[in-house]
């Protein structure tokens, strides 16, 4: 399964952590973005604090070559949804609108409490999901 957003900082990086735990030994994850940002901070610091490990994942571009490679590609925000190519039979498209947490403002605190929102908010999904392929 691949995740997708723009920036694969935030939304993707903390779905291909989830789906890397949860998943494990049932399916593969990785996440791209259609213009990578590197990492952020703030993501992984809100998966640390569910005990996963996301520092040592990279920000990638998005491929169609790599599409191609996955069963499902799972978009998680409205620019990576528009400029996602047409994708072969056999790979699943999905959508998973999210708000991406890297445009809040506020102090570090309030900044924080968003990104546990969606990172809470990712796991729920990630979870269905899984409970739905299994």
């Amino acid at each position: 399964m691949l995740f997708v957003c723009t920036g694969n900082s935030a939304r993707s990086q903390m779905a291909e952590g989830f789906a890397r735990l949860l998943g494990s030994g049932k399916v593969e994850s990785a996440s791209a973005g259609m213009e990578p940002k590197g990492l952020n901070p703030f993501a992984v610091e809100v998966m640390r604090e569910k005990g996963i490990d996301i520092s040592g994942q990279q920000s990638k571009g998005f491929s169609a070559e790599l599409a191609r490679a996955m069963d499902y590609v799972i978009t998680v925000c409205g620019n990576a949804d528009a400029r996602c190519p047409t994708l072969p039979p056999g790979v699943t498209r999905l959508h998973w609108p999210l708000e991406d947490p890297a445009q809040a403002n506020g102090s570090s605190e309030e900044v924080r409490a968003v990104f546990r929102g969606s990172r809470d908010e990712i796991e729920r999904l990630v979870r269905e999901f899984l409970a739905r392929v299994e």
